[in-house]
């Protein structure tokens, strides 16, 4: 029995700054961001938009009424919880509709806590096939204003249904995992923003791919030749690029031009949102699939995981026969590119509003927010969701 992914679906917020004016403003040569690192816009979350209404939003678009009565498991993948008790997946459970036979779980690993889900979902699925899995990453990437690690901020979320026999990609049984040890990245539990050694995050990063890319080999027998593309994660463009440049000596000079060639295509929306943290993944692969209009069915694709502290693993899946007609084509286009723009200072202000602390209400205007699901407020410290539909 074949198991993978069935559907995905994305979301960011509608308003994003542009990374030469942050560079501007910074004193920072443009070319640091848009070339160096690989970024061109940074999504900003309003107050309106937090880790769960966006993981609910992207899963508006793909869930159907079919779907509600199979999924019995949502597994949650975040580094940004409202809740140090209750799960984030319950408040997507109820905003969907969902019926009540399901478990609601969330999962904390960095950006490593979607593809967790991945793996537990097809676990179950295995033992009950008639069943789906909602596996949602949503995350806000905060490391404050004029840090070293500003300009690889972001926000948003991938939703993905895990199923028997799924339309768009059939993962495979082997994949190969590294768990270490590792103060690359963190964020204490008194903070709101992350804090992160880059120097020693950028190598880890390659040292974990190189690490779990030799396992798969040893398990699979596998070489470059067999991927049409290698999906990364993406805290920034450049950083996949490097990984992946790290290994084409062991390919031909055509394996080198085609995964190269299929890498930028798989950046192309992460360089426009920033990073999304445990959805950003599979923004790079739903890229690809979206982007590349010729991809094949039957194309093996890789996809590397990490997430700080440290967590990494490589997997592969097969395009399957329908995939293309699985995806909302063109939507995600539109939806980036009716995006606004606002200015360094409007970003600035934006990040530095914030829900109270102090245990007071607070009610929000939603109305400037063209998303389904919104936040609307706090009340007896308890959030208060919108569904406008």
């Amino acid at each position: 029995m074949q198991i993978g992914i069935d559907k995905i679906g994305f979301y960011t917020p509608h308003i994003y700054v542009d990374m030469n004016k942050l560079a501007e403003r910074r004193n920072v040569e443009p070319e640091k961001f848009t070339i160096g690192i690989g970024q061109e816009k940074m999504a900003i979350a309003p107050i309106t938009q937090d880790a769960v209404t966006m993981a609910a939003n992207a899963a508006l678009e793909i869930v159907d009424e079919k779907d509600k009565e199979a999924i019995d498991f949502v597994i949650f993948g975040t580094e940004s919880g409202i809740d140090h008790s209750k799960s984030a997946a319950i408040y997507v459970h109820h905003l969907l509709g969902l019926h009540e036979n399901a478990r609601s779980i969330e999962l904390k690993q960095a950006c490593y806590g979607a593809t967790a889900g991945i793996q537990m979902a097809k676990s179950h699925v295995a033992l009950h096939p008639e069943s789906k899995v909602l596996v949602l990453g949503s995350d806000i990437a905060r490391y404050g204003l004029e840090t070293s690690g500003e300009a690889t901020q972001g926000a948003g979320a991938v939703a993905l249904l895990i199923s028997a026999d799924p339309d768009i990609l059939a993962l495979d049984h082997d994949s190969a995992f590294k768990t270490d040890e590792v103060m690359d990245f963190w964020r204490p539990i008194h903070s709101d923003k992350a804090l992160v050694d880059g120097k020693l995050s950028n190598e880890q990063y390659i040292a974990f791919f190189a690490n779990v890319w030799e396992q798969y080999k040893a398990k699979t027998d596998a070489t470059l030749a067999d991927f049409e593309a290698i999906t990364f994660h993406l805290p920034y463009t450049k950083m996949g690029k490097k990984a992946l440049k790290a290994v084409l000596d062991e390919g031909a000079d055509e394996d080198t031009e085609r995964l190269m060639t299929n890498y930028q295509i798989s950046a192309e929306y992460n360089r426009i949102v920033g990073n999304i943290y445990t959805g950003s993944l599979y923004l790079s692969l739903l890229s690809l699939l979206e982007n590349k209009e010729d991809l094949q069915p039957g194309a093996r694709i890789g996809l590397f995981s990490y997430g700080s502290g440290a967590v990494g693993e490589f997997f592969a899946g097969t395009l399957q026969s329908n995939y293309r007609k699985q995806l909302p084509l063109g939507k995600h286009n539109q939806l980036l590119e009716s995006r606004t723009e606002v200015s360094v200072s409007e970003y600035e202000a934006i990040f530095e509003e914030t829900l109270p602390t102090n245990g007071s209400d607070v009610t929000l205007d939603t109305a400037g927010d063209p998303a389904e699901i919104c936040l609307a407020g706090v009340k007896d410290d308890m959030r208060q969701y919108v569904r406008k539909g």
